[in-house]
């Protein structure tokens, strides 16, 4: 049992490494703090989704960005589209699973807000569908996936490919982008060192 715990920390520390070492990785998430923050300059407001572990992902982001993450500061605007179950199970049972989050995003996305999916497989339709009807109400779209970007490149704006093909792995490295995300958001809009 140590043996497979070590492994597994061993492989998540690899990945981690494997971002720390990829500049391009670092930029694109320099260019997404960059957007949020003049998406949130401009008055605009964050929408994440994503299913299962990554619904978790973009509900805790989210409530990174109304509460604070490091400093007592004004609430920065962000909804995820994952926490309605009453949304959610009237779209899944009258019309079908994979228009979840577009439907939802067509009824609340303006021009110039910043849309983020959330996907460890890069095939989540519903995922797929949501960046679609983002961009197609002219908001910034980011997605979050692991080294297979399935057809999440075509909708995004913006991606992170997580260099990993393991579920658990993807999610630990998305949750700590989403950190540095807010991190960074925060101390560029409230000028803190953190």
């Amino acid at each position: 049992m140590v043996e497979k715990i070590r492994e597994q920390m061993e492989e998540h520390m690899s990945v981690i490494a494997d971002i720390l070492e990829n500049d391009v990785l670092s930029g694109k998430i320099r260019d997404i703090i960059d957007l949020i923050v003049r998406c949130y300059n401009s008055g605009n407001k964050v929408i994440l989704f994503g299913c299962g572990g990554s619904a978790a992902d973009s509900q805790h982001l989210a409530a990174e960005f109304i509460n604070k993450l490091s400093i007592e500061r004004k609430c920065l605007p962000a909804i995820a589209l994952t926490t309605d179950t009453s949304v959610l199970t009237a779209l899944g049972n009258d019309s079908e699973f994979s228009c979840i989050f577009s439907r939802q995003v067509e009824g609340i996305a303006i021009e110039n807000d910043v849309v983020i999916g959330f996907s460890t497989s890069g095939t989540s339709q519903s995922v797929i569908q949501g960046l679609r009807a983002a961009k197609n109400k002219k908001a910034a779209t980011i997605a979050l996936t692991g080294k297979n970007d399935g057809g999440l490149a075509e909708v995004s704006d913006h991606i992170i490919n997580v260099p990993s093909l393991s579920t658990p792995r993807i999610q630990e490295a998305h949750i700590l982008i989403g950190h540095i995300i807010c991190a960074s958001v925060e101390s560029e809009l409230f000028d803190e060192r953190i």
